[in-house]
């Protein structure tokens, strides 16, 4: 729909070729999908980044810093682009809200509403904002409507959209994004689980919102009025407990349990899908939470290699256990286990090899949970209960409830 121009338009087009043939199949597995990406040239909004960078299917690029150095703005990989923009299932005509401007992916929506569609783009920052205007307008989209505000608040005179695509981590899903939502509309956002992020496709019905597909994503973290409110417990020297809501247990005993000899204990379970086991684990007993070590607390013998990539741990009053693996052809390849810490070691090690085991029995495949979320009002607000409850998740504006098929 657009003319593209490109310098250096043969390498460009070449390398953009490349990039949706690596996409296919995993990422993109529709045509509108990618003839979006065919026809969107990338680079264009990746400034000041080497042609051949722009066009990496699994690259993000960081659009600003804070002056710590935190990226608080990136252009996301195409890849988890093309998974969101699949899960959103975007129809020609339709009108969405985009919260975070980067200028491509309301580009890439563009291409799949049409012109008969609206895309709307919202972002907390000016920088961002000016940027997304003049990239949108240099590669020939200037149809898509940039917005200054914070998203928190969504988009009220574009409303209602069919769609609402989230391209930032989303501790919560406020209100106003569910009153903008059309009746059959559907949310994608990669949204915050105790620690983790999945970008959930979420559908509205009567009572909220209900998942229809989520998937594994990264993304820097939602500005303004939505930010979240883990906090960071320290633990040891190089090892945090990352908390949802206040942390309601006993952080000294457990700091003495780290000092503790472990105890380690194998489930003859198989170790794989690693990422929905995860999510399996934080989501189906109360006091789960996300354990994180530095490579030098691995070094030093306190903690194992799952620890320094996030790994869920199972808290009993000053005891703790989290996972480990082994290989083991006979549960095809590996095997997962525990090693657990402090005076009910045994105890809580034997409930965490529990878990594993209803996994590997119940579980182990893609897309076994049901995800819902359910807007806060007096009667959920009574009977939710801690935000470590298994399976529930309190949130600033509702509840998070993930059940297991």
């Amino acid at each position: 729909m657009t003319t593209v121009r490109d310098s250096s338009v043969g390498d460009a087009a070449s390398l953009r070729s490349a990039m949706v043939g690596e996409l296919r199949g995993e990422a993109i597995t529709s045509e509108a999908v990618t003839a979006a990406f065919t026809a969107v040239p990338r680079h264009l909004f990746a400034v000041g980044e080497p042609l051949r960078a722009a066009y990496e299917a699994n690259r993000a690029l960081v659009i600003k810093r804070t002056t710590d150095g935190e990226a608080i703005s990136s252009l996301s990989a195409a890849h988890i682009q093309a998974v969101m923009l699949e899960q959103a299932a975007v129809e020609p005509g339709m009108r969405v809200l985009e919260v975070g401007s980067g200028g491509y992916n309301a580009a890439l929506l563009q291409e799949l509403v049409g012109p008969s569609g609206k895309v709307v783009s919202v972002d907390i920052d000016p920088e961002i904002v000016e940027r997304a205007r003049g990239c949108l307008a240099e590669a020939g989209y200037d149809r898509v409507e940039v917005v200054l505000a914070d998203a928190e608040n969504g988009v009220p005179h574009g409303a209602p959209y069919d769609r609402i695509v989230v391209t930032a981590g989303a501790w919560d899903i406020p209100p106003a994004w569910v009153e903008q939502l059309a009746p059959a509309g559907r949310i994608v956002v990669p949204l915050r689980l105790k620690g983790l992020t999945r970008s959930i496709a979420f559908d509205r019905t009567s009572s909220g919102l209900q998942s229809s597909s989520y998937r594994l994503c990264g993304f820097v973290p939602m500005q303004g009025d939505g930010a979240g409110t883990e906090q960071r417990v320290p633990l040891s020297d190089g090892a945090d407990l990352w908390v949802e809501g206040e942390a309601g247990f006993d952080i000294e005993a457990l700091r003495e349990a780290v000092r503790s000899a472990q105890l380690e204990r194998w489930s003859g379970a198989a170790f794989d899908l690693p990422d929905e086991l995860e999510l399996f684990l934080m989501t189906s007993a109360p006091g789960v939470v996300l354990l994180r070590a530095s490579t030098e607390a691995a070094e030093q013998g306190l903690f194992a290699l799952s620890a320094t990539r996030g790994v869920p741990a199972l808290i009993s009053g000053g005891s703790f256990a989290y996972r480990i693996k082994r290989p083991n052809e006979a549960t095809g390849g590996f095997e997962s286990g525990v090693l657990a810490y402090g005076p009910e070691a045994e105890d809580v090690a034997a409930r965490y090899v529990d878990l594993l085991r209803r996994w590997a029995s119940d579980h182990r495949r893609r897309g076994a949970a049901r995800i819902q979320y359910i807007p806060r009002t007096p009667a959920t607000t009574t009977t939710t209960g801690s935000s470590r409850s298994s399976g529930l998740i309190v949130k600033r504006h509702g509840v998070v409830e993930v059940a297991w098929q």
